[in-house]
């Protein structure tokens, strides 16, 4: 398996963490409420034409999936914001609710992850994961399937328009049968060298007692045959023992110690348990990361090769808000010609996670990467 030496790991590192920089990020969207269980982001970030930026995620208030999503507001609506520019405030250009979402005679019971993109054709496309009815579990697990529930899928939306994917064909383009991986969520995309177009994801047992990545190949908006894997990232030995969800994977600048070869970073999602553990009283306090909490975690391949990542966080998570749970997942990254931006939901005093931004100039990343 391909490795770096150990200082080109520190400089990945370092560059990661002037990315993802806790106290110096700035809060960009508010959820709707101050207080646990209420968030904004899974989603991520991109330039249009006119030089704006346009991100997309999705607004969630305190629920709990255990007792049922039927009646409450959990996965609330997804929405797309503009800022004229980097200074800008981010505004709603785009709102679409779970009645908005359903493919045929399946509802949306809570809407999860996002991912937009401009295509080079020039139309809109976004990739959306919701909890569904109408779907069930396999036969002989079906006892398994709480009350309330639903099964995630990932389903598919493209207009000519930001405004025009209000009311456009939604297509359902990922599912699994499979109870080892029956939930897939949290799509994002990854652009390799060769202009073919990768989807990751996230999924979970029938049992939700784990969280895994997963990948396929996009071509015109449908999956490649026989392309979709669904466990390419194992979950770790340490701190991301039970889940490890891949939420970016960004081509690093082929400079300095790295201009002779191709470095991928892979932000992903971490914690220990699905639920939040009692910890023993005299134990060392630190956060664990659980559902809803996870922890930051980073790793890299080499030459686009995801079946051979190298982890950078083995023992501890690497991105860790000083504030509340310690929460800090989802991490969007975009380059531009200016520099790069690093956006993902952070924990804060009152529990809330709002999604934050950092920006890192191109010449303090070529710094780093000297």
């Amino acid at each position: 398996m391909p490795h770096l030496t150990p200082a080109d790991e520190a400089a990945l590192t370092r560059l990661a963490e002037a990315l993802v920089n806790q106290q110096g990020a700035r809060l960009i969207v508010a959820p709707q409420k101050n207080g646990t269980g209420f968030w904004f982001g899974g989603g991520n970030m991109v330039r249009s034409s006119d030089g704006s930026l346009l991100l997309v995620g999705r607004y969630r208030n305190a629920g709990d999936s255990r007792n049922g999503a039927d009646d409450d507001e959990r996965g609330l609506k997804l929405a797309v914001l503009r800022a004229r520019d980097v200074d800008g405030p981010f505004e709603i250009i785009l709102s679409l609710e779970k009645v908005d979402l359903g493919v045929g005679n399946r509802s949306v019971l809570s809407i999860e992850g996002t991912a937009l993109q401009f295509t080079p054709q020039g139309t809109v496309e976004l990739y959306v994961s919701s909890e569904k009815t109408g779907i069930g579990y396999p036969e002989s697990f079906e006892e398994f399937l709480k009350p309330g529930t639903g099964v995630w899928t990932i389903d598919r939306i493209q207009a000519g328009s930001i405004d025009g994917l209000r009311g456009a064909p939604i297509h359902t383009i990922l599912e699994s049968r499979d109870p080892q991986f029956i939930h897939v969520k949290d799509p994002f995309l990854y652009k390799r060298t060769s202009g073919e177009l990768i989807l990751f994801f996230c999924s979970h047992p029938y049992s939700w007692t784990s969280s895994n990545t997963g990948h396929a190949v996009l071509r015109d908006g449908e999956l490649v045959p026989g392309s979709t894997v669904y466990d390419f990232f194992p979950r770790g030995f340490t701190w991301d023992v039970a889940m490890s969800r891949a939420t970016c994977a960004w081509d690093i600048p082929q400079l300095g110690r790295f201009r002779d070869r191709r470095v991928t970073l892979q932000f992903y999602d971490g914690g220990e348990s699905i639920r939040n553990l009692q910890e023993h009283s005299a134990a060392m306090k630190r956060p664990r990361g659980y559902s809803c909490e996870e922890l930051g975690g980073l790793a890299y391949v080499v030459d686009g090769d995801f079946r051979n990542g190298q982890r950078l966080s083995k023992y501890r998570p690497l991105f860790v808000s000083p504030w509340g749970t310690g929460c800090s997942r989802y991490v969007d990254i975009l380059t531009t010609d200016d520099g790069v931006f690093a956006t993902w939901q952070q924990s804060q005093p009152d529990q809330s996670q709002p999604l934050v931004m950092n920006f890192v100039s191109t010449d303090e990343v070529n710094r780093l990467l000297e």
